[in-house]
């Protein structure tokens, strides 16, 4: 019985994806063990390090999916780490010639260079999700450029915004994240192959020539040194996860916050009981967000487990590895299930630019002060003008009265701007400053 939500029957497809777990089930780690194994004794035998015959026998016999995985993991508790007992198989199932099989490798050559092939094909997954989201948070920015809104900071009121504005400041920080993406593969996609010591010792002036070998036949980068207790490409990939899920966990507190019956200015899709109560029926609560954030809690977590595995002693850890066998699986499943969240979650989002507007116009021209102060400043100067606004401000909120209407009244501001000039510049819609056209700049970075 799973005690994971990960693995859960009933939230595994809530904070994951069947695609990510098919990446870092067991069945998959078996592969990728095998898959080095075999690739190691191809490359020796090309090299004749190990009789070419016996290459080509365990290429042909090695079966990853002819492993008992019960029998593995019980041998696994016994030794420690599952090489060992893993060989234990493959070996009678290549007959004679499985006595080549790991020649001059240590276990962590194997898991670690595994680990990196699953982290290739994860990586693969998480670039389609971003390209995509990036795709969707384009079309919103596009769609809403013009739309105005209320900006908030301190989560008060302060200048207007377009809802396309924020959908481009959520665009640009995917955008970031797809180049790191790109700046990261270079540094992670490495792999393993060093021996007990990382020195290569076991297999003489053959060593380099092997590690050469094996890393061109499983399409991975070279180091120039063993990085068995080097963890810094491994916790980087987990620190990238942490920022995309807290990107995400950003777009999911706007959108929950745009989503509470007082703003009611966006809303996850509408699918019948999505988000319902079960006491509540007028309910509709704010699910892919909640998951979002909630991914982004954890890979955060993640993130500072991966930064302690790269505390190890000497040439071999005693124990900081293991950290990574949890916290790198688990970042990339809770990963793709935000991005599949937010995914959907934005492709659906309802946008109540009415509402918007109404929520805009709530501070009866208070939140366009600024534009009134900039606009009287060039007659009778800025900080007169902020004192004078602001005293307008102060007797338009206590009194309940549109702002116009008081600096309209007020002598200080009517004799140098008419009423035209007044109402212009009290109109939330005409200051949206260069919030559209930075929209076109982001979207035209795509396009150029």
């Amino acid at each position: 019985m799973p005690i994971s939500v990960l693995e859960s029957a009933l939230f595994k497809d809530m904070f994951g994806t069947a695609a990510m777990r098919a990446v870092f089930d067991d069945r998959a780690t078996v592969r990728r063990y095998v898959e080095t194994e075999v690739a190691l004794a191809r490359v020796q035998g090309r090299l004749g390090v190990i009789p070419a015959a016996a290459a080509q026998a365990i290429a042909a016999r090695a079966d990853a999916e002819a492993i008992d995985l019960a029998r593995l993991a019980h041998e696994t508790e016994i030794v420690g780490y599952p090489i060992l007992p893993l060989v234990h198989q493959l070996a009678p199932q290549c007959g004679p010639e499985g006595e080549y099989l790991h020649w001059g490798a240590t276990t962590q050559d194997i898991m670690d260079t595994a680990t990196v092939l699953q982290v290739r094909e994860a990586l693969a997954i998480i670039e389609a999700d971003l390209a995509a989201l990036d795709e969707i948070l384009d079309g919103l920015a596009e769609r809403y450029r013009d739309s105005p809104m209320a900006g908030r900071t301190h989560l008060q009121h302060a200048l207007p915004i377009t809802f396309g504005y924020k959908a481009a400041v959520w665009l640009l920080m995917v955008r970031r994240h797809r180049e790191r993406l790109a700046q990261l593969k270079p540094r992670v996609l490495i792999g393993q192959f060093g021996g007990a010591a990382g020195t290569l010792a076991s297999l003489g002036d053959e060593g380099l020539a092997v590690h050469a070998a094996l890393m061109k036949e499983l399409g991975l980068a070279e180091a120039p040194v063993t990085w068995h207790v080097a963890r810094d490409g491994l916790a980087e990939t987990v620190q990238f996860l942490a920022l995309i899920t807290g990107t995400l966990g950003k777009i999911a507190v706007d959108v929950m916050l745009m989503m509470t019956n007082e703003l009611a200015e966006a809303f996850e899709p509408f699918v019948k009981g999505r988000g319902a109560s079960s006491t509540m029926p007028q309910k509709r609560n704010p699910i892919s967000c909640e998951l979002m954030w909630a991914a982004s809690k954890t890979v955060r977590q993640h993130a500072g487990l991966a930064l302690d595995a790269m505390l190890q002693d000497f040439e071999r850890a005693t124990g900081p590895w293991h950290l990574e066998w949890s916290c790198i699986p688990e970042s990339f499943v809770l990963t793709a299930g935000a991005l599949n969240q937010a995914r959907f979650m934005l492709a659906g989002l309802e946008v109540d630019t009415a509402r918007m507007r109404r929520n805009l116009d709530l501070s009866g021209g208070l939140i366009v002060a600024e534009a009134v102060m900039m606009g009287l400043a060039p007659h009778i100067g800025r900080q007169t003008a902020h004192d004078v606004v602001y005293d307008a401000c102060r007797q338009a909120a206590t009194h309940g009265l549109p702002l116009a209407d008081v600096l309209h009244a007020d002598p200080a501001v009517s004799s140098k701007l008419d009423r035209q000039a007044i109402d212009r510049l009290c109109d939330p819609g005409n200051y949206l400053g260069a919030a559209p056209h930075m929209v076109d700049r982001l979207r035209q970075q795509a396009h150029g």
